[in-house]
Order: C-alpha cells, then structure tokens, then sequence
C-alpha cells in the first residue's frame, strides 16, 4: 500500500553540527572527507549511489552551510578578539594573528581540494566519484530522530533468510493484528536493519541472536515518505551471524484494491459477506508485515493464520495443520515456502468452494463463491493441461505441490501469479456455457495461460529490480500465446497477439514512451512500468528474436536461463548471456537485442526496390509534434532482423533474412521480382515503407491476388500505411485506396485493422461535431463490407475465427444503423426482455443485442435490473458495457459515479465504463469533466501511476482535437502538481492531443474533399 506520505515534500536538512550522533559510524562509513563536511553529512561508503536515484542537495552548498555554522562557533569562542572593559576592542596579539591565518589557509585548502579533487564533479547530484559514492543528507524520522538511511532502495548489508508470519484478520471489524520473525543474516557490520512498514501501527519490537541469553528490546524508526522503518540494534551486528527480528504491529484491512484488503459480496442467498484478500505487487507486502519489500530479497515463509472457524484459508503453500486456540477461533498453519519474493506472497480468508484434478504430483483446483462453482470448469481442465505443456516445454517441473486458482469477486488487476496460488477477477477465471462468447473463452485461456507461464518466469525466476520488469511481464505474454497456439490451436490466438502489437506500437510511437528497461526509483514510476511496453512490447521483442535465431535455439535460450538462475533474481543481461550460450558464437544476442531493449520506440525501414537491389534505411519511427522539416534523432540505431518475401521467394528459403546493423545497406537479391514484401507476418518490431510504385505494386496485388500474402501481412500493411498517413510519408488517399480491396477480404485479422484505423478518424471528426462527415466516412466503409454485413447469421455457429467476424462486423453495423441490423437486434432484445432474460442469446452476439436494447428507458432500466441479479460474470460484462453506450447524460453520470462508489457497480469496473462512455459524443466530454471532478477520489482508489490510472487518464483526453482542449488537459494536470503533470501517462495524453491538432490540420480538408 502507497501511503500518502509518499506524495510530501522531502524533509528538512538535519544539521548534525548542532543534532547529537544517534548512532556510531558503521565500518562502511569511515572513509576520508573533509572535517567541515562531516559536521553535516556522513557518506555510504561501499554502497555505491544508484546513477538514477533521486536528487540531493548540492554539496557544494551543503558545504558552505557546514562551514559557517562551524565558523560561527569560532566566532563565539574567539578568545583572539577580546572585548575591553570601555567596549571597545583590543588589537589581537602576533600569535592571535597567525593562528587565525592558518586556520583561514586551511579552510581555504580543504575547500580547494574539494573542488580541484581528481575524478570528482560537483553537480546537483554532488560530488561524483569514480566509485560513484557522494555525501547524502539523513533524513528525519517521525520521532524528529536522525533516520540512518537516505536511499529509496534498501542497503544490502543485512538479507532476510526466512519469515514466520501469524495474522489474525478480523472481518467483522476489518482490523488484524500481525506479528513477523524475520530471520536475516548479516553481510557487512552495521548497527541498524533497515526494511519496509507501511500504514503498520508497530507495538513492540525485539532482536535475538544465538549467542545472546534472551531477546532484547530495540528501538525503532520510521520514515513513512519511502515506507521505511529502522531497526537499532542494541550493539553491533556482526558479519556472517544470523539475527531473529520480532515485531508485533496492528492494521486495518485495506479499502484500496492493495496490500491486505477487504471485499464485499452478495452469497448465494443474497446476504452482505466479506472476504480478505491480497494484492502485494508491486509495493505492498509491506503493508501487510514488515518486510524487506524489494524483488531480490528473497526468503522462505511460513504462514499462520488466525480465524473465525467458519471461514477457509489459502496460502501459497498447502495447509499443515488447524489448530483451536479459542472458542470458534482455530489458526490454520501452512507448510513452509520456497524461496521468494515478497510481492509473491498471498493469503485469503473467504468462503469458497472449489473443484480439484491431479496432474503429475501437483495438485490443481479452482475456487470460487459458492453460487458460481459451475462455471470454473472450463479454468480447470485449462490450467491442467497448460501446466503440463510447460513442464515438458521448459523441462522443469511445477515445484510445490498444489496450485490454486481464485475468482475473486473485486479485484482490480486481471490476474496475479502469487506462486501456488493465482487470483483473479471473476472475467478472466469463470466461463459459462450459456452467456460467455468465443472470445471471453479466449480471454479465460489467456489470462490462465499468462498466469501459469509466471511460476517459472517471474517466480523461480525473478527480475531483480522493477526496471526490468519486462522479464517477468513481457516472457509471460509471449509464452501466453506460444502456449496457447500448442496447447489451444483451434482458438487461434496470433490474431489477437498481432492486435495488440499493433495497438502497442501507437503508445510506442510517442516521444513519452520509454525503453522497456528503465531506470526507476519511486512507487510510482515502478506503478508506471505496469504498461503495454513491458507486457506486449517485450513479448514482441522475444517473438521478434525467437523467429530470427531459430525455434530450436530459443527454447534451448529459455531453459539455460531457468536453470541456470532457479530461486534467484537477474537482470536482462542474464538473459542475453544464457541465448549467448546456446548461439555460441555464430550471434551476439546481447549486442542485438541491447538496441531494442535500451531505447525507446522503434524504427522505420524505408525500401527502394531498383532491379536485383533493395537498399533499406532505419530511423526512428516517431509521430513527431515538431514542424515538416523535422529531422529524426540521428543516434537512433536498431540491429533489426529483417524478413522478406517475394514473388519469386524459394519455399524452402523464405522468408529471407537479413540483419540491417547500421543506417543503411543493399541486400541484393538473385533475380528481378514483381514485388517484395517486408517484415513478414509482422514477426519483426518495425514499421516498413516503400518508394511509392512499390506502394503502388502492393495495393494491386491486394486487389488482384490478395492470397498471395498470408491475412497477417494484409493486416500489417493496413496498419503501415495508416501508421504513414501519420507522420506524413504517406498521403491519405493512397492509404484509403489500399482499402479498397476489402471487398474481397473474408478474414477477420484485416479487416478488423481496417476497422480500428477508420474509427480512429471517425473518431476525431465526429468528436469535432462534424456528423455530416463523420456519416461519409462510415458510408465509404459500408460499401466495402455491406456484403459480409448482410452474409451474417445471428447464431454461434462456425469456427473462433468466423464467430470473432460475425461479432465485429455485426457490433460495427449496429452502432451505426447499417442495413437491419438494428431491426434483428431490437427484436431479438424484446424476446430476451419479455422472457425476463430466460431466453437464451447467442453469445457472439449477445453484447450487441444489449447494446442495442439499451438506446431506449424502458430496455435501459430491464438490463440494469437484470445486471444486479446475474450470477454470470461474462454476462454482466456484456450488460454494463451495453449500459455505458447509452447517450443519456444522466444516465451516464450515474453509471461513472456508482462505479466509483464501488456498491452496486464495482469500481474494478469504472475504467471499463469511462472506456465505453467516451465512444458516444456527449459522453467524451462527460467522462472527462468526470475525471476532472473526482481526481482526488479517483486517485486516492487506484493510486497514482496504476495501470487504473493511467487508462482512465489516456482514454479520457485521446479523442480531443482542438487547442482549447489541449489548453484545458495541460492546465488541469499542471494545477495538481509538478509531480503529476509529469507523469508519463499525463505526457502521452497531452502528445496524442497534439498530434491529433496536427493529423486534422494536415487531412481535414483532404477528407472533406474527397468523401
């Protein structure tokens, strides 16, 4: 749990001239500085200064504070300089004198050696050594006491080793009392142990050791702006000596959706119950014990839990023993864990039930609410067969003994992995035969798929730091889809996964992007790394590098680095170096993928094809708010694996390969070609253009024999010339030209690219209140697709793929009120109403029925009452999605402030309803003057740098176009904080803003002309 503390300025400068020592120099300490400057601060020594971590004052300054309070003191106790009985003062003597010119020397000296010191520039940072130690302020803890660290992260002179943790959570008053023995082991002499506490009321606190008679009370300090607390040992810790740390403290469950939280919910009988649950990732472990709350720590735990007696536990390991320790009150005790992180570590006090199956010694149930046990089917049979697919995949067996999966009623996240015992929202886990689609089946798959591909990635396996988060996030994706497309093929995932790349590349495009591995300090720049970058970006990346150095030596890549680094943490480097093993030579995998991982966005390849020779540029691909003649950032430079194919390609070669290392080069082909295609399939991480006659020459072939490229590259070359028409390279017309061949196209993967692009201008023109144009542009659409709009049947028939097109062009359709299919949806939505919602729907269509239903009072009100009385989450999905598209203001305001509430609509949904209401034109500008309005609120809920934010701020502001809207974000944001207005998701939103006033002003009248 991030406390508000976090958000207060930093504290006073201690000055330890007139502020007694608390605490003897620690050994790490002792290291030359000048006399004046240890009056103020004392340094780190050994632990070096992260070259990102946050900013101090100047030393230099620090300095001529320090000096002057010390040449203050002299003044006072001059004896030089005596005062005469008549008020006037006597000459000073010879020796007064020259003792006062050699301290001034001195002095003078020890400032010149300070700044003529070799290897050393003074900064804002300090003082910057070659060993990159400088001097730190110590900070004040809450008693006013000198805090003995002045780092964010935490030293590494003191390592937990194990942890005994008993809770007793108390559901009728949502309060629990803790207490954690926390065994640690001693790397460097020290007299503190610094750790984690968050919002933890700490009542006592002990230190033993085995060489000590009996515990001894410590004092401890706390620091609540970075959750840190100190523990003063009572004398020196010594190296390689183990301590036992007790400490007893008192909470309340969270009312956030972190650290230990209390949810409420309707039981099969329609009462008010509660459940406590956990959310520790990134930062909150420490709000539910103290804790050294940093990925690399890792330790062993063992859980014990306090309870009324008719309630269950879970933990991550299985349950050893119950035992009573009072009336109707037992403690659940569970089996010591692995080795593991902090933010892995969870536990639930609930009543559910669950189904259970073996596989392979390990033993897999799925628990949900009671009311709603048979729809977790689905999710067993799933994970059963995913977890064997990735112990043969990984040659690495599942290592503990069961593992749960948890529908949790309100949970904010789509899933965590905590390891042996995953939690979801109830969306991503229940599937129910009667209401869910073929893509809610899809999204259940992926989201176990994902989840389960996190026990070795993530969890035996761990990123060290939360700057490479992507090693967690971006393995997981990719192994989602890769297992999916084994274990799953008939659900044909590598459309979606091809969708979101797409999607992620328009975030990536941004100047306000980052490299997916970034430096990082604060809570919430790490709540930042949660984003489409580290998740989609780097599962792109791997795909990217899995196509070029062969399926085979991935895999082999991928099991070096498990078994190498099993139950411990690395970097990405670590990866690299295992793939480095298996190439052996043949391909520095470092090297290449460095250039991807370091930098920010992604690059443009420009083709031009003269006979035999193709000479191919990279630059970086950005949408630039700068003016035309604006220039690319020359130091830029990717090593990018380049795929082609031909009219001519050798099926036994294609597609061709090759690595573009440098800003240009000619890749000489064998023969002439008709026409050459780049990064195919869109395996590769970049944008692609051609001279315009290949332009030309692919648009042709798309209209003549659109089969000779797969549907992907059709879809990628949607994309590209869209992504074109943005920066200028491309005009508009030839882009809206390429889609002309869609009346030909039967597959959904194109077609739902060329979609997404002409809602994009949609979008833009309509919210500009521009309806008469807005209205030619979906005319222009239907003429390509007014045949497959009216081919369709309103069933589930066929396969995922024509249930998934029959979806999207049916859910277009309707929202625009083409042919009749608003008159077969409102008929359809009239039976369901008058058979009080008995009736079945197709699934594939049944959002659109809802939705469809909705635009009138009386369908509105039936589908909400039908909303708080279904037991089908995948249904109520579809409801609320349909409520939130109505055009009636109040209506909308009251679904957006109900959801924030979190009663009646839970607010793990009001991102979902913010989503769907800005999409209508009266409801973009509610959604935001609703953001504006609750932003404390919203905030306090979600905290700042969540994923929860960070959606609610981008889809908020992404569809404005005009001046005063782009004045407006940035004085809103600007008016909060600094802090705030640079957050990178408040950066994104206000770029967007920009190059939408841009794209308008560049294609409007174009548009208008030619439509």
């Amino acid at each position: 749990m991030i406390e508000n503390s976090m958000f207060e300025e930093e504290p006073d400068v201690v000055d330890l001239a007139k502020e007694p020592c608390l605490h003897p120099l620690e050994p790490d300490e002792v290291e030359y500085e000048p006399r004046s400057s240890r009056l103020l601060v004392r340094g780190l020594g050994e632990n070096e200064m992260d070259e990102d971590e946050e900013d101090y004052e100047s030393s230099a300054k620090l300095l001529g504070m320090s000096f002057m309070n010390r040449s203050t003191g002299l003044r006072n106790n001059a004896a030089g300089y005596r005062q005469s009985s008549d008020g006037s003062c006597s000459v000073p003597s010879l020796r007064t004198m020259v003792v006062c010119a050699i301290v001034l020397v001195i002095a003078v000296s020890v400032i010149m050696v300070i700044y003529l010191l070799p290897k050393c520039t003074f900064t804002k940072e300090g003082c910057h050594k070659k060993n990159h130690t400088m001097e730190l302020i110590y900070p004040l803890a809450t008693n006013g006491k000198r805090f003995p660290w002045a780092k964010t992260r935490l030293p590494s002179n003191v390592v937990p080793l194990h942890y005994d943790l008993v809770l007793q959570p108390n559901l009728t008053t949502t309060k629990f009392a803790g207490s954690v023995q926390i065994t640690v082991n001693v790397i460097q002499v020290t007299w503190n142990i610094i750790l984690h506490s968050s919002g933890l009321n700490i009542t006592k606190a002990t230190l033993t050791s085995a060489g000590w008679n009996q515990a001894k009370p410590v004092a401890v300090l706390e620091y609540p702006i970075r959750d840190q607390i100190a523990v003063v040992a009572p004398d020196a810790l010594l190296v390689g000596q183990n301590y036992t740390l007790i400490i007893d403290y008192l909470s309340n469950l969270s009312d956030t959706y972190y650290g230990f939280y209390k949810v409420s919910y309707k039981d099969e009988h329609a009462e008010k119950r509660w459940l406590a649950a956990t959310q520790f990732e990134p930062l909150a472990a420490r709000s539910a014990f103290p804790c050294f709350d940093e990925p690399a720590f890792k330790a062993t735990f063992l859980i014990k839990i306090q309870r009324d007696e008719q309630h269950s536990t879970l933990s991550n390991m299985p349950k050893n023993i119950t035992i009573p320790v009072a009336a109707g009150i037992v403690r659940d005790e569970f089996s010591v864990s692995l080795k593991m992180s902090t933010y892995l570590v969870a536990f639930i006090v609930a009543n559910l039930k669950n189904i259970s199956k073996e596989t392979n010694r390990t033993l897999v149930s799925v628990y949900a609410m009671p009311q709603k046990l048979g729809q977790v089917e689905h999710a067993l049979d799933t994970a059963v067969k995913l977890l064997e697919f990735y112990e043969k995949y990984f040659h690495i067996e599942y290592p503990l003994q069961k593992l749960d999966l948890v529908a949790i009623p309100d949970f904010q996240a789509g899933a965590m992995e905590h390891w042996g015992l995953i939690t979801f929202r109830e969306t991503t886990l229940l599937y129910d035969n009667k209401t869910s689609s073929a893509m809610d089946k899809k999204l259940v798959t992926a989201v176990i798929a994902h989840e389960l591909a996190h026990q070795w990635f993530g969890n035996l396996v761990t990123m060290e730091w939360w700057n490479d988060l992507w090693l967690n996030e971006g393995f997981a994706t990719f192994m989602e889809y890769f297992a999916m497309d084994r274990t799953f093929p008939e659900l044909q995932t590598d459309e979606e996964f091809l969708k979101l790349r797409f999607k992620t590349m328009l975030k990536d495009s941004l100047n306000a992007s980052h490299p997916i591995s970034s430096a990082v300090q604060s809570s919430e720049q790490i709540e930042e790394m949660f984003d489409a970058l580290s998740y989609i970006k780097g599962a792109s990346l791997l795909l990217m590098l899995k196509k070029y150095i062969k399926h085979d030596s991935f895999q082999a890549g991928i099991e070096n680095y498990l078994h190498n680094h099993s139950y411990g943490s690395t970097r990405s480097d670590d990866l690299w170096d295992s793939m480095n093993e298996i190439t052996n030579g043949t391909l520095d995998v470092k090297k290449l993928m460095k250039t991807w991982i370091l930098q920010k966005g992604f690059p443009l390849v420009t083709v031009k094809r003269q006979g035999k020779s193709l000479h191919v540029q990279q630059e970086r691909f950005l949408r630039s708010v700068e003016s035309e003649n604006w220039t690319s950032d020359a130091s830029y430079l990717w090593h990018i694996p380049l795929s082609y194919t031909t009219n001519k390609c050798n099926p036994f070669l294609c597609p061709y390969v090759y690595l573009l290392d440098q800003k240009s080069a000619t890749i000489e082909l064998q023969e002439e070609v008709a026409w050459v295609k780049f990064n195919v399939d869109m395996n590769g991480y970049y944008v692609v253009h051609y001279a315009e006659d290949d332009w030309n020459t692919l648009i042709d072939l798309l209209k003549n024999n659109l089969t000779a490229l797969s549907p992907k590259d059709r879809a990628h070359l949607i994309n590209n010339i869209f992504s074109l028409v943005g920066i200028g390279k491309v005009p508009l017309l030839k882009a809206f030209h390429l889609l002309d061949y869609l009346v030909k196209e039967n597959h959904t993967a194109p077609i739902s690219q060329a979609l997404f692009q002409v809602s994009l201008i949609y979008d833009l023109v309509e919210k500009r209140g521009m309806q008469d144009l807005a209205a030619r542009v979906v005319d222009r659409v239907e003429k390509l697709l007014r045949s497959k709009i009216d081919q369709q049947t309103w069933t589930d028939d066929g396969t995922i793929s024509q249930r998934e097109f029959r979806s999207t062009v049916l859910a277009f359709a309707c929202s625009h009120h083409l042919g009749n299919c608003s008159t077969t949806a409102t008929e359809l939505f009239k039976e369901w109403k008058a058979s009080n919602g008995t009736k079945s729907l197709p699934t594939d269509v049944m959002k659109t029925v809802f939705t469809t239903g909705a635009k009138t009072d009386d369908g509105w009100e039936f589908l909400l009452s039908m909303y708080t009385s279904s037991v089908s989450e995948a249904e109520k999905h579809k409801m609320l999605e349909a409520l939130a598209s109505t055009e009636d203001v109040r209506k909308l305001i009251w679904l957006m402030q109900t959801s924030l509430e979190g009663d009646l609509i839970r607010a793990q949904e009001l991102s979902h309803i913010i989503a769907t209401v800005i999409q209508s034109l009266p409801g973009h500008l509610l959604a935001w003057d609703f953001v504006k309005e609750n932003w404390e609120k919203l905030i306090r809920k979600f905290h700042l740098g969540s994923f929860a934010i960070q959606n609610i701020v981008t889809v908020s502001t992404f569809q404005f176009s005009t001046e005063a809207h782009l004045l407006e974000v940035k004085t809103f944001f600007e008016s909060k904080s600094e802090k705030i207005s640079q957050f990178r998701c408040v950066k994104e939103a206000i770029e967007t803003i920009q190059l939408n006033i841009k794209w308008m002003e560049r294609n409007l009248a174009t548009l208008q002309q030619w439509l």
